[in-house]
Parts: structure tokens; C-alpha cells; sequence
């Protein structure tokens, strides 16, 4: 799975997304997903994926014009998905940049087939490799492959639990995590099993992470709460 290509889906319908999410991962390509422009952007500050697939009409700034931004700050693969299928719309997703364009509805095969034909032509560029293993949050950095968070050069010290809560939160990143999903992580690491119980302490220990990580730990910018969810911690 290491060698798996990662994806960035965004698209503004939650049923869209967590179905393409769910498919794209059962053939074995690691994925994360963004409700908006917005949101993706701030992962696009502090990861690198391999491609993007990119739905054309999101409220806010579109598919197409994400795509113009992205051409002029990188040159991640995008295939653009729209119900507009005429001439006109193709050529304007074109000319913004965009690699390929898939009409709604379509065939999540015909989707992994033309994703597995870009990449093929596409090499994935050697900096994909370091950029994926860190994490920006603002003038900090956390290292995936050490665990280790800083402050420009300068190491943060984090608990043993804090350690353990980053490293969840990270692998998952963009990603809501249930606090049943922490107790049960928490505890298979430790050799222990999951204790409801504790939900309430990974609260605490999400609100003493977060004086470290946050400029005003009270309205929190990267280790957000997700009402009736859980917890995600989001780059950029």
C-alpha cells in the first residue's frame, strides 16, 4: 500500500464522495477527500497527491477555476467530472488545464481507467515522496515517518498520548476519526482493548494537543471538531 497512488476527490455531494471515496479505495489507492474548493486547497498547502478528480459545479469557486489555480502552481493530474457534458463545457475544463473529462453519470470503472491511464504517463515526480510525509499546520510541521512535530527547526515536546493522538489523526488526515475510533486505536496500541469510558479522556487530551498545535486553541483551524462525529485534523 505504500506505493499506492494518492488521490484527492472534491466534490460538494457528501453521497458522491464517500461512494467514489469508498470505491477508489477498495482498488488500492490511498485517498482523501475535500467537501470544497476551499478545503482543498488547504490540503493541497501540505501534501502532494498523485491526482485529483474534480467536480465541476461546487458552490463557491468551481471545478473549473481550481483547475486554472492549480496549473499555476503545480502540475497534479486532474480529471474533471460534470453533468455538463457539451462541447463548449469540455473545452473550457480543457483549457483550464484539466488532463481528462468524465460526464455524469459514468461508470466508476471507466473512472480507476482513466485515472491508471494518466498516472501510467504520468511519473510521479520525486519530491511526491517527502511532500506526502509532512503535514503543514500553519508555522508548524509534523513529520509522519518520525512523528515528530516542530516549530521551524525547533522540536514541540508531546506527551506519550499526544504522540499516539497525532499519529491517528495524521494517517487519517481530512478525515473525520470518532472518539470510539481513538479509544480503540489508543488501546490496540497499548495491548489494551477499547473502553468506551474513555471517550471522555481523549476529549482532554484533544484539548491539551490542540494548545500546542492552535494560535487560539478555543476556535481551532486545524484539529477541528466535527459535531456528532468526531475529530479531524486538516494541513494547510
Amino acid at each position: 500500500m505504500n506505493d499506492a497512488a494518492h488521490l484527492l476527490i472534491v466534490d460538494d455531494d457528501a453521497r458522491i464522495r464517500d461512494l467514489l471515496k469508498r470505491y477508489l479505495v477498495k482498488q488500492g489507492f490511498l485517498v482523501t477527500a475535500a467537501r470544497d474548493a476551499a478545503q482543498a486547497r488547504r490540503l493541497l498547502t501540505g501534501l502532494a497527491f498523485d491526482l485529483i478528480v474534480l467536480d465541476v459545479m461546487m458552490p463557491g469557486e468551481d471545478g473549473v477555476a481550481l483547475t486554472h489555480w492549480l496549473r499555476g502552481e503545480m502540475g497534479t493530474p486532474v480529471i474533471l467530472l460534470t453533468a455538463r457534458g457539451e462541447a463548449k463545457d469540455r473545452i473550457a475544463g480543457f483549457e483550464a488545464g484539466a488532463d481528462d473529462y468524465i460526464p455524469k453519470p459514468f461508470e466508476p470503472r471507466e473512472l480507476v481507467l482513466r485515472i491508471n491511464a494518466i498516472l501510467r504517463r504520468s511519473p510521479k515526480p520525486e519530491t511526491n515522496a517527502v511532500a506526502q510525509h509532512v503535514l503543514i499546520l500553519g508555522h508548524l510541521r509534523y513529520e509522519m515517518e518520525t512523528g515528530e512535530l516542530r516549530d521551524g527547526t525547533d522540536p514541540v515536546r508531546l506527551t506519550q498520548t499526544e504522540t499516539a493522538l497525532m499519529r491517528i489523526l495524521a494517517e487519517r488526515h481530512g478525515q473525520v476519526v470518532s472518539r470510539e475510533a481513538l479509544v480503540d486505536q489508543l488501546g490496540r496500541d497499548r495491548g489494551l482493548g477499547a473502553d468506551p469510558a474513555q471517550e471522555r479522556a481523549i476529549d482532554v487530551q484533544i484539548t491539551r494537543l490542540r494548545r500546542k498545535i492552535e494560535a487560539d486553541p478555543r476556535r481551532p483551524r486545524y484539529l477541528q471538531t466535527v459535531r456528532g462525529e468526531g475529530y479531524m485534523l486538516t494541513a494547510g
